[in-house]
């Protein structure tokens, strides 16, 4: 997760399609996510959980929130990542929200084609708004 972080605040996109699972791959767009991560400054990372990912795990999790501001206002995002060993490689394989949690938007709403916030590199109403 922290690579993947570290990926957005380079802008370092091929990394960040490199590290999805082939299933997530097929509809990543590199030109959106390169817009979204270059109009956004990364303010910092926090790891609040991890479960498996381990040597002996195939699959595991990581709860993070990511702090970043756009379009003047500062925002964060908080989400589940899913994890899962693809060709001996830890690679995303997706998110779920976090549980009994209100959500709160401080920013604008996100539209149905605008980058999804969760990093995937899809759409919107191809990944968390569905």
């Amino acid at each position: 997760m922290r690579s993947r972080y570290t990926a957005y605040v380079k802008g370092n996109i091929p990394y960040l399609k490199k590290t999805l699972t082939k299933a997530q791959q097929t509809d990543f767009s590199s030109k959106e996510t390169q817009k979204w991560a270059e109009e956004s400054t990364w303010l910092g990372l926090e790891i609040q959980k991890t479960e498996g990912g381990t040597e002996e795990d195939d699959e595991g999790l990581v709860e993070f929130v990511a702090h970043f501001s756009a379009n003047g206002s500062k925002h964060l995002h908080h989400e589940i990542a899913l994890f899962e060993r693809e060709e001996g490689l830890w690679r995303y394989s997706g998110m779920k929200e976090p549980e009994g949690q209100t959500v709160r938007r401080d920013g604008p709403k996100i539209g149905r084609n605008d980058p999804c916030p969760c990093g995937s590199g899809k759409k919107y109403k191809k990944c968390c708004g569905k």
